[in-house]
């Protein structure tokens, strides 16, 4: 059985790569008994779809007064983050 700060790494990790059945089993027995880690869970996957939104409307932003140079260097580092 996972602990909390196991399965908050694999939920960290499991944005970037994906997780072997076993790990995702233990994760998933984990959050059905542990309402913090379900909640970090979610809090995380909100961040990553949050961050995914900025760029988006970064990227399709004609409103925004600066060069499209800039906007797409902000784009790039903030996509980044996100891998």
């Amino acid at each position: 059985m996972l602990n909390c700060k196991q399965t908050s790494q694999l939920v960290s990790q499991s944005l970037d790569r994906r997780l072997t059945w076993q790990e995702r089993f233990a994760v998933k027995v984990h959050l059905w008994i542990c309402k913090y880690c379900r909640r970090f869970s979610r809090q995380l996957l909100a961040v990553r779809s949050g961050l995914q939104r900025l760029t988006q409307s970064v990227e399709e932003n004609t409103d925004l007064q600066m060069p499209s140079e800039s906007k797409a260097r902000i784009a790039k580092v903030l996509e980044s983050e996100l891998k």
